[in-house]
């Protein structure tokens, strides 16, 4: 018999988020390796709408029935089984192992709010026998707020899921062009991605200087996107910016392509897998500077890591307008250090073996 994995997820793996695409490559791995994995989904909600889920019985009995040899779960359920989890304990004799790609709690929050996502976030922590993280800089965060090292493995997201066709004197060439700076906003259209202060900062630059192309589900949180909306009329932006919406994968290789700059300052990203896919296409980057950017930009080479700043944001972006020589350079490097990053498949052989030695060896 094959070993048998169940991952618990909200809703399903084909929601669009670098998250759950990677969870997705993972479940797709470990099939083709013949382990047999079952998607145990809880119901996506409202942060305080999670709670509920950790005393649904019916959940507990499914798991139980299936009897897997390792239960996975994504961190972003933490609120739906940081008391689940318990009960689970005492009926379930598999490890637990959750995949992190950032704390919820590592986020933007208010004072008090924050304390209880970091109280609930660290009882959930606690809970789990080891950890699949995205970054390094995820399992700094892990290990300082759960107050222990424990048994895990970091595993890059894979930077292969679009298919670039382009060499060194396409990039030249773009980078030549007479027109505006082409800049592309790709992410989910929420606080988090800073979006509202890109464009600040952009307002501060000469409009004849650049467009903007906005990439990325507008539904995901209504409120702000309209509150997008009207501050781009506030700021008389109509005509250098453009919001194109979801893409499919070919449109979006084809707008990175034909664009000189990716700029997604984001507050914080676990990881931000869109900064390595724009390198495949050959664009530097201006990320925000917290959690793991840093791994992927290297700041003043192939793009720049800022604050959630207007101004810092302006400077970076007025950099490349000014200076198209620059762009080359860092366009350039970018492409190349595009190739250092590993394929999805390398980086989920990478959680398999991890997988196999330390939870599954004796189940083969």
């Amino acid at each position: 018999m094959p070993p048998k994995i169940g991952l618990i997820i909200y809703g399903n793996l084909n929601i669009l988020s670098g998250g759950y695409l990677y969870d997705k490559k993972l479940v797709e791995h470990l099939r083709a390796h013949r382990l047999e994995v079952r998607v145990f989904s809880q119901p996506p909600a409202g942060y305080w709408g999670r709670f509920k889920a950790n005393f649904d019985r019916r959940l507990c009995r499914q798991i139980l029935d299936f009897a897997p040899d390792l239960l996975l779960q994504d961190e972003l359920n933490h609120p739906s089984l940081f008391l689940l989890n318990r009960r689970l304990r005492r009926q379930l004799s598999a490890p637990i192992v959750s995949i992190v790609h950032h704390l919820y709690s590592s986020e933007p929050h208010r004072a008090w709010p924050r304390i209880f996502y970091r109280w609930v976030e660290r009882q959930y922590l606690l809970t789990v026998d080891g950890f699949v993280f995205n970054s390094r800089a995820t399992r700094q965060a892990v290990e300082q707020l759960a107050g222990r090292t424990p048994a895990a493995t970091v595993a890059y997201p894979g930077k292969d899921n679009l298919t670039f066709t382009i060499d060194e004197a396409f990039i030249r060439r773009r980078c030549r062009r007479e027109q505006p700076l082409q800049l592309v906003f790709v992410g989910n259209i929420i606080p988090r991605k800073s979006l509202h202060t890109l464009l600040e900062g952009l307002a501060l630059l000469p409009p004849a200087g650049w467009q903007l192309t906005v990439v990325g589900d507008t539904q995901v949180d209504p409120a702000y996107f309209a509150r997008i909306g009207r501050q781009v009329a506030a700021l008389r932006l109509q005509n250098n910016v453009r919001f194109a919406g979801k893409l499919p994968a070919d449109q979006l290789v084809a707008t990175l392509q034909n664009s000189d700059l990716l700029a997604v300052p984001s507050a914080f990203e676990g990881f931000g897998i869109v900064y390595v896919e724009a390198f495949g296409a050959g664009l530097p980057v201006i990320a925000g500077r917290l959690g793991g950017s840093g791994e992927i930009v290297s700041h003043g080479e192939t793009g720049y890591l800022v604050s959630p700043d207007k101004n810092e944001i302006a400077a970076a972006v007025g950099r490349f307008i000014h200076n198209r020589p620059l762009l080359t350079e860092m366009s350039l490097a970018a492409w190349r250090r595009y190739a250092e990053f590993p394929t999805w498949e390398q980086s989920m052989a990478g959680v398999f073996e991890y997988f196999s030695g330390q939870y599954l060896s004796n189940k083969k």
